[in-house]
């Protein structure tokens, strides 16, 4: 039965709510939000006359009403992800309604798991060069958050771009932690100034944004003027797409397209290696296992895209580094209506999110949820499950399009480490930074 009582949360601070507890560990506040006040419990942040409201929605029932069932109702129409749209344009992360639909329709055909298994070979090589620079590095200890995310975004852009990858990865290396940083504190900040306006922040965003902008803009353009009927990376591929419906992509939604590919596509991917890695490095059984079977699969030879499905257990090892540590661990919508969620009523227009990071840690679900243990992702584990108990690409219409990429590119990363090295985790917790975790497509 709905209940029209307040949902239900913590008071925290009489003038400031939970304000300072969300800035200083957002994550472990949602966690203590759930064990204290249940499945869907609403937070208050901000002095009065500025302060905002959030309503947590953690069970797997009710992501899965968010996410799936009620997704229609549930938009993205939040300041969060405003931000993000003026910050890397209108591509299939932030695109709405019929630009969604539109560019769904016309770059679904990219991601089909034949096309994607053709990427295999590129993306081994550079897991590859990575595992050569390790080698001939004069230390053994090497920084896996710096590695990983290197390790990617090469690895995306030379499925983006082809060859044409040294000068774009120069400039998103350096834009995009100042632009992603930016546009996070602007979502999540109960009081925005104008972005017009010469604040520090502001000329530096915009700064990284122009010199973003122009070399994908560049490579467009040289790309088109060349002709790329002969090529088959992704920026190719996109400026072919079309169908009798749809039209085609214009220059300004390819770029688009492509700032939201290389966000999403090396920042998730980075986050689920680093700690995987990490989480082998600290339980070396698990690690032995995991060594074993690549050695028992692979003898030596480079891992391919047909290898993945005779890896299980290192597919199991990813799928709980990402329960542990999902990569987008929020994801925020806003209802367009009130709507009863498990028996709740939240008002139309709130700010509502769905919280990986606290379902997987739910102990409806999981059994000691803070330990790492892959057997948790045995078929017959997996399918005794409700399907929302582990979601970290999302789900329902919206749920990320590059999952199969995203996975394809880990376990092959993660075979060609093992392949050569073991692994040693020097620290016991590795800090958790907003900005890592800005966005996937969903």
């Amino acid at each position: 039965m709905t209940t029209t009582a307040r949902v239900p949360g913590p008071a925290g601070l009489p003038l400031l709510g939970s304000m300072f507890d969300l800035q200083r560990d957002s994550l472990g506040t949602y966690l203590r939000g759930r064990a204290e006040h249940g499945d869907v419990v609403r937070f208050t942040a901000g002095p009065p006359g500025l302060r905002a409201e959030f309503y947590g929605i953690f069970s797997a029932k009710g992501a899965q009403q968010v996410l799936a069932g009620d997704s229609a109702v549930f938009r993205k129409d939040n300041q969060f992800y405003q931000e993000i749209r003026e910050s890397f344009g209108n591509g299939l992360l932030t695109s709405q309604d019929e630009d969604y639909l539109r560019q769904r329709r016309l770059v679904q055909p990219l991601f089909t798991r034949r096309r994607v298994d053709g990427y295999a070979d590129a993306l081994y090589t550079e897991a590859a060069a990575v595992a050569e620079e390790w080698r001939a590095a004069p230390c053994s200890t090497v920084d896996m958050v710096e590695e990983m995310t290197r390790f990617t975004l090469r690895a995306v852009s030379r499925i983006l771009f082809g060859t044409d990858i040294d000068a774009a990865v120069d400039v998103v290396r350096r834009s995009f932690p100042v632009i992603g940083e930016y546009a996070l504190q602007r979502g999540l900040a109960p009081f925005r100034l104008p972005r017009t306006w010469p604040t520090p922040s502001n000329r530096a965003a915009e700064v990284a944004q122009a010199e973003l902008y122009a070399v994908c803009d560049r490579v467009i353009s040289e790309r088109l003027a060349s002709g790329t009927e002969d090529r088959d990376d992704l920026l190719s591929l996109l400026s072919r797409a079309r169908s009798e419906e749809d039209g085609s992509l214009d220059a300004d939604e390819i770029r688009d397209q492509v700032l939201i590919f290389l966000l999403a596509g090396h920042e998730t991917t980075a986050t689920s290696l680093t700690f995987a890695l990490h989480l082998l490095g600290h339980h070396p059984q698990e690690q032995r296992r995991a060594h074993e079977e690549v050695d028992r699969v692979l003898g030596g030879r480079p891992p391919a895209a047909s290898d993945v499905e005779s890896l299980p257990y290192l597919t199991m090892v990813l799928k709980e580094a990402m329960r542990l540590y999902p990569p987008a661990p929020v994801i925020g919508r806003r209802p367009v209506r009130d709507v009863e969620v498990c028996g709740h009523l939240v008002p139309a227009g709130a700010n509502v999110f769905v919280a990986p990071w606290v379902t997987h840690r739910h102990p409806a679900y999981w059994e000691e949820p803070e330990r790492f243990d892959p057997e948790r992702f045995t078929p017959e584990r997996e399918s005794a499950r409700p399907r929302y108990a582990w979601f970290p690409f999302g789900g329902g219409p919206r749920a990320c399009i590059g999952q199969h990429f995203s996975m394809l590119e880990s376990v092959l990363a993660l075979a060609t480490f093992l392949r050569e090295y073991e692994l040693e985790s020097l620290d016991t917790d590795v800090p958790l930074k907003r900005s890592s975790h800005l966005a996937s497509l969903r």
